[in-house]
Formats: C-alpha cells, structure tokens, sequence
C-alpha cells in the first residue's frame, strides 16, 4: 500500500516509503516491547549435582553451555541452558581435598585453565589446564609464593598468546604462567599494600580475587577486602589503582562484556562498571542486589552479553559438614540499562504515533479533495 500527501503547491506526492514500516513498529513496539507482562524475563538455571558447591564458572560459546568449578570435587561440571548437569572433566590423581576454584577457557586453544588449591599446612596451589574435547590434562602447574603468606590461587584470566594470569588472595600477588605451563610472579606491586582493611569484615583476608583480561593489553582486578580494583600491565607487571565513584566491597569474581562494562559479583550484589578512558578512572553505574542466602562468588558473560550470577552456596561449603545437591545460575538485569532501552521504546512509539497521525489527517484530506472533485 502506498500513501500520499500534498506538497506545497498543492500537488500530490507520495508519503515516504518508511512511514508504513515506522507505523507498524510502533504498533509491534506498543504490544510486545512496552507491556510489562509480555517482557523477556531473567533467564534462571536450577541444576543438581551431589555436593558441588561451585566457586565459579565460565561460559562456553563454542559449545554453548556453562562450566562449573566445585569447592569439594577436583572436577569440573557442564550445565546446559536447561540444567543439564553433566561431568565434563574429573581428575582423581589430584591431592585429596582438592577444591577447584577459578577458571577460564583459551579459546584459540579448546582449553580449560583452572585454579587448584587444597586448604592444608602449607597449602597446595597449582594451575591445572586441560582439553575441553577429551579432558586429557596438558599441565599441571605448581605456584609458589612468599614464604611467610597463607597461599590461595584463586582466579585466572588467559590473554591471545595462552599466557595465564592468576591472582594469590592470600599473598597479594599475581602469577603468570605461559602457554607451556612455565610459572613466573608478574606483579607483587605495593600498590595491592595501600588501602586500609576493615579487619572486622569476615572477608578481611581475602586480597587480589576476580580478575580478567582486557584486549588492549591489561588485567583488571579486583581486590576483595577493600573494595578496589586495579590495573595490571601483563609485560612489566606494574598496576595502579582504578578511580571509582565508589568501592566495589567484598567483590569476588568479574567478568567483562563486549561492550566494555565491567560486572563484579559480591555475596550480595552485582556491580556494573564502565570507563571511558582506558580504566584510568571508572565510574560504578548501577548495583542489582543479589539472593544474600544463596552466596554468589561469580559472575560470567553469556550469550548477547547477558550476565549471570552463580549461586554456589559457596560458605556453606567451605564448612566441609554440609551436604546439597541443588544450585542456581541467574541472569542479572541493570536496571539502570533497562530504564534506557524503555525510555527509546517510548520515543520509537511517539514517533510512530506521529507518523501515524500525520498520515490519518493527510488522508483524510485527501478523501475530502477527491469527494470536492466528484461532486
């Protein structure tokens, strides 16, 4: 169907061809996008497996589901969108007690990068990597620290090259093991020493936690028991402390989507970060509170950079005495995001009514001219 108004001059001319397709996307935009009952809800997981309790995981896109770490098993588990839950890699000749903490996926190379700690005296820390595929183990890397520290690998990035990038929350340090499993300390900066502690916290021991890789060439971590984050150059291993509008208290795993927003998970709330300077500064734009009982401790980016929060219970499970077989992946909303996608809806409605309108009263003229003429 075409439409037509009057020019200037009296003359009829066509209604632009996109005025149609604008009032039918006011119309889709009015039933389906603006009617809170119809909106897309948060996608939630419920899955089981005997006493996992997860500290973290990482989405796989190749294979399009989740892999899950475990605090009591030296396994790891996959979950699919349905919950699933399925073993994906287990490694029996691993120390007893070991706990697998966190993980990352090199993606060029089909593998999977885990943290290995087993609390005990002196602790056992280790960079295990695997193959996806067959579950066949690579390496398995010890990590050494200070003498005098309390030792916790606890989180991994991995850049382009393979190297791996794992943070010690006991010691304050980063180590840094290369594609072929060799170990090295990257950065003890005396920057990670320079913020006080609130040693009343029950996380007051727990330093460097979640970190990830950003493309230009850095780390991002963030450190759990004072809220801060920084920058870490992965080639001379110097960091610097990142500018918030506040800090990100008790934040243990993050992730980065493709946008470039920075997402934190603390126990109780998820942290949305962006920064428009390369994370010199950053500002945090929005918190979303989490399920408090259900005790996050990570977060990762899925499919269209939806975030999603691991309820792992994972204080529960560093009692050793408890027993549970049900846990929860959730999808995690910006409010502040969602305010101002609603708010274009409602500018895109307006201006399909005003086409619309437009049209109707041109129309309408338009039959009125023709009827003058007839009679």
């Amino acid at each position: 169907m075409s439409f037509t108004i009057k020019n200037h001059a009296g003359q009829l001319r066509p209604l632009p061809a996109y005025a149609g397709a604008v009032v039918g996307l006011a119309v889709f935009a009015a039933i389906f996008l603006v009617d809170p009952t119809s909106a897309r809800r948060p996608h939630v997981i419920n899955f089981r497996a005997h006493n996992l309790y997860p500290e973290s995981f990482v989405w796989d896109p190749k294979d399009q589901h989740f892999i899950v770490g475990s605090l009591r098993h030296p396994s790891l588990q996959s979950v699919s969108d349905a919950g699933v839950s399925e073993t994906l890699i287990s490694d029996p000749s691993l120390p007893p007690n070991t706990s697998f903490l966190g993980l990352s996926i090199d993606r060029q190379r089909r593998r999977v990068l885990v943290c290995v700690h087993r609390q005990s005296s002196p602790p056992f820390n280790a960079l295990a990597s695997y193959e996806i595929s067959s579950g066949k183990r690579i390496f398995l890397t010890p990590l050494v620290g200070d003498s005098e520290s309390h030792d916790v690998a606890n989180d991994v990035a991995v850049d382009y090259s393979g190297n791996a990038f794992v943070t010690n929350s006991g010691a304050d340090l980063i180590w840094k093991v290369n594609v072929d499993g060799e170990a090295s300390i990257l950065s003890k900066s005396k920057v990670f020493k320079s913020h006080p502690v609130d040693e009343t916290a029950f996380y007051h021991k727990c330093g460097l936690n979640g970190v990830v890789y950003h493309s230009n060439g850095y780390l991002l971590v963030v450190q759990s028991n004072t809220g801060k984050l920084y920058k870490v150059d992965t080639d001379s291993g110097s960091a610097k402390t990142v500018i918030l509008n506040k800090d990100i208290t008790a934040a243990d795993g993050v992730a980065i989507r493709n946008d470039g927003v920075l997402v934190a998970a603390s126990h109780s709330k998820m942290y949305f970060l962006k920064s428009q300077d390369g994370w010199s500064e950053g500002v945090v734009f929005d918190e979303t509170a989490l399920e408090v009982e259900k005790q996050t401790s990570a977060v990762a980016v899925g499919e269209q950079n939806r975030v999603y929060a691991l309820y792992g219970y994972v204080y529960e499970g560093m009692m050793g005495n408890s027993k549970r077989d049900e846990f929860g992946i959730e999808e995690i909303e910006s409010e502040v995001e969602n305010k101002g996608e609603k708010i274009w809806i409602y500018v895109l409605i307006g201006l399909g009514m005003t086409y619309f309108m437009i049209w109707r009263f041109q129309m309408k003229k338009l039959v009125r001219d023709m009827n003058k003429k007839k009679n």
